[in-house]
């Protein structure tokens, strides 16, 4: 199947042929947010802990003796009833991945792909440059492909320094390597901007 390519002015500059099987898979909603749902998960560091009340310190004597002082019995200060004792189900540190196969994950990636060309979020370009590191440079590039008001990914397979630099002071815009991109960035963008041999290289990644 061919992409439209335009240029940073935002005319047509042609089109691209990518892999069909990737670039017009079925859209699967079930596989996706399980895909998704685990890669937020790894990201997880898991390192909550809290302490039982053999871990809590001190408390090891009787704070006052069994009978005769007409107050509830008690055995250690730092018993789950009382404050600054323990915790009577305490956190322990986990890890919360969850197994995902390869084959999963790049059925997800292609649905997602698919997915945003079907709802033409997906905006390929011959070239992800600007003139020179300024902000001001990559607005008036965005604001040519009409896409200045969304919140935008921006893919290229080498990003230049300058497109990093451009892009730092843009609070709805990130930048990203084609061999980097992962499911929650292509569905967290309202549009994701691809040059033309950074949408070759995912076509043949995920193919």
């Amino acid at each position: 199947m061919d992409l439209n390519v335009y240029d940073s002015a935002g005319g047509e500059a042609g089109q691209v042929t990518v892999p069909e099987a990737v670039f017009a898979a079925p859209f699967k909603d079930a596989l996706v947010h399980q895909v998704v749902v685990a890669y937020l998960a790894a990201g997880r560091a898991g390192t909550r802990a809290q302490k039982t009340r053999s871990q809590v310190r001190g408390g090891g004597s009787k704070p006052w003796r069994q009978k005769g002082t007409g107050r509830a019995r008690a055995g250690t200060i730092r018993s789950p009833l009382w404050r600054g004792g323990g915790k009577s189900f305490a956190a322990v540190p986990q890890d919360h991945a969850q197994k995902v196969n390869k084959k999963m994950y790049r059925g997800a990636m292609r649905a997602i792909v698919a997915e945003l060309v079907r709802q033409e979020r997906l905006l390929v370009v011959d070239a992800l440059t600007v003139a020179e590191p300024k902000t001001r440079a990559l607005v008036a590039v965005l604001e040519e492909l009409g896409v200045a008001s969304d919140k935008v990914l921006l893919v290229d397979v080498e990003p230049s320094e300058a497109l990093y630099l451009s892009a730092r002071n843009l609070p709805a815009v990130e930048v990203l390597a084609a061999a980097e991109i992962d499911p929650v960035s292509l569905v967290g963008f309202d549009k994701t901007v691809v040059s033309k041999s950074a949408v070759e290289q995912i076509g043949e990644a995920l193919s």
